[in-house]
């Protein structure tokens, strides 16, 4: 009576205790140990199903010792097909030459025999395998206990429970993780709806674009936007500060092509009062200004390598020196740059630092040219006839189909920007409340002045009016001048004088274009 008094105040003990562990892991450490003292036990370990169910493991000795359900190269793979329980002696384990179980005899503190036996929930399921380890035992006396039996009942109920929990615990977590995607998936939709107002075109690299965009616009990486002349880099920029945490904040742009080299530091650092010759005044530079806001280094390509070094620094430490201060100024500005030209070439010829490339390149986004996404162009051209009407308060309804056919042949080499132009001087030419015809489109007048330099007859240019031949050129620098001056004259005319609209169409400020119409003589009708 007292040693089944004995035994049974031993179980209460031991149950409270495995009752007590918060989860599965716990448990089995402490089922392990209670085994090892109540019957005497050398060394215990409990393998684990893994989630397929073809796999034990051993995650207490090492969670890459691994043992296949399949492979019955070893006692365990017999045990799980028959349900039964067995005994195995060393001797025995050693002429089967399995590394697995020489692996758990050296860690079994000199067992010379050992008890293997499935451990199952009371649904039948098979949990795992117990292996107790244990110096000439005497397996019945042990696993004939109702203690050891009522251990091995409660191990698999409370084992079976938390295994349960951690399911519906990683269920919810899916189903939330699943909830909160959707929720983003709808976020972005939404946000890519908004920005398809000014990134246009319903294909496949657009709505990438604006993908890529929108992801942008959730980090503080640095942004470098590759592209074409004319492909619409500028509304790139411009999306990813819509869309950022910085949007109520500034965004500066700096053209580093329309400023000249001298200035364009001058610009960007700023300057204090008797900095320099003709400083009345401080000066606050647009890195300043872009404080808590972004800067928009448009054609970056362009800066001169002394300003690129300078640069550099910028960025690493958002501090910088205005001419002629003592003290640095400190700017919290999140930095997007473009550029048409190829940097790793320039890079290759000395004229840009490849660190500073890999420093702005920290989220690379290109845009495709129009020219490879066609299915872009009605779209394209349907939001360049709503604007123009809305500026003008007139214009044609839409275009043709047959203008449409037309204006795919056309390369673009202008991209969207000359698209732009393009139906934009339709617009003029077509009758109100009519659609865009081909013949309005005036793409031959186009691809004739874009080839005034390449078609050649008899060795001689086309000539332009004011644009000296080829053959007749012999001071470049007053041709390049000339040349220059017809363009803009010619775009001038275009536009009916108008400098905004021209310089846009250049991709020059309006300040710049009118600098050059002084220089070069242009008046507005040519």
């Amino acid at each position: 009576m007292g040693r089944m008094q004995m035994e049974l105040h031993t179980g209460i003990d031991l149950a409270v205790e495995l009752l007590r562990q918060p989860d599965r892991a716990a448990l089995l450490g402490c089922a392990t140990a209670q085994l090892e003292r109540a019957f005497g036990l050398s060394r215990s370990w409990v393998l684990e199903l893994d989630a397929s169910g073809r796999t034990l493991i051993c995650p207490a000795l090492d969670a890459d010792l691994r043992f296949e359900c399949d492979d019955f190269s070893h006692p365990f793979a017999h045990v799980l097909r028959e349900g039964k329980a067995r005994a195995l002696s060393s001797v025995a384990c050693a002429r089967l030459d399995h590394a697995g179980l020489s692996r758990l005899f050296d860690a079994s503190r000199g067992a010379d025999s050992i008890w293997i036996q499935p451990l199952k929930a009371d649904n039948k399921r098979t949990l795992g395998m117990l292996v107790l380890c244990g110096l000439d035992p005497a397996w019945d006396d042990i696993v004939g206990q109702p203690l050891y039996d009522g251990l091995l009942a409660l191990i698999g109920l409370q084992w079976a429970a938390h295994r349960d929990r951690d399911d519906r615990l990683w269920q919810q977590r899916l189903l939330s993780r699943s909830l909160s995607s959707l929720r983003d998936t709808e976020t972005e939709r939404q946000k890519s709806d908004l920005l398809a107002r000014s990134l246009v075109g319903q294909s496949r690299p657009m709505a990438d674009l604006r993908a890529q965009v929108i992801r942008a616009a959730g980090s503080q990486l640095s942004v470098l936007v590759q592209g074409e002349t004319g492909c619409g880099k500028d509304l790139v920029a411009r999306g990813i500060h819509d869309f950022s945490a910085r949007s109520d904040g500034p965004f500066i742009v700096v053209n580093c092509a329309a400023i000249p080299d001298s200035l364009l530091e001058n610009e960007l650092f700023g300057h204090t009062k008797g900095a320099f010759s003709g400083a009345d005044a401080a000066k606050q530079g647009l890195l300043a200004q872009a404080d808590g806001g972004t800067l928009f280094l448009d054609e970056i390509g362009d800066m001169p390598m002394a300003l690129q070094s300078k640069l550099l620094r910028v960025l690493e430490t958002r501090q910088f020196r205005p001419l002629g201060a003592r003290e640095e100024v400190h700017s919290d500005f999140r930095l997007v740059a473009a550029t048409h030209q190829p940097l790793q070439t320039r890079i290759k010829d000395g004229d840009f630092r490849r660190d500073l490339f890999y420093r702005l390149s920290q989220f690379p986004v290109r845009v495709t040219p129009l020219r490879e996404r066609t299915e872009d162009l009605e779209q394209l051209c349907r939001h360049f006839i709503q604007g123009y009407r809305e500026r003008e308060g007139r214009g044609p309804l839409g275009i043709s189909s047959h203008a449409l056919e037309y204006l795919k042949q056309y390369a673009f080499p202008g991209n969207v920007r000359e698209l732009r132009n393009v139906i934009e001087f339709a617009c003029v030419q077509t009758p109100e409340q009519e659609d865009i015809q081909a013949e309005d489109l005036r793409l031959d007048t186009l691809a004739n002045w874009e080839d005034t330099t390449a078609d050649e007859t008899d060795g001689a240019a086309v000539p332009q009016p004011g644009v000296p031949v080829l053959n007749d050129i012999d001071d470049l620098r007053a041709a390049a001048q000339a040349f220059e001056a017809a363009v803009i004259t010619a775009r001038l005319r275009q536009y009916g004088g108008n400098r905004a609209q021209a310089a846009e169409s250049l991709g020059l400020p309006k300040r710049t274009l009118a600098h050059k119409c002084q220089k070069f003589n242009v008046t507005e009708t040519g």
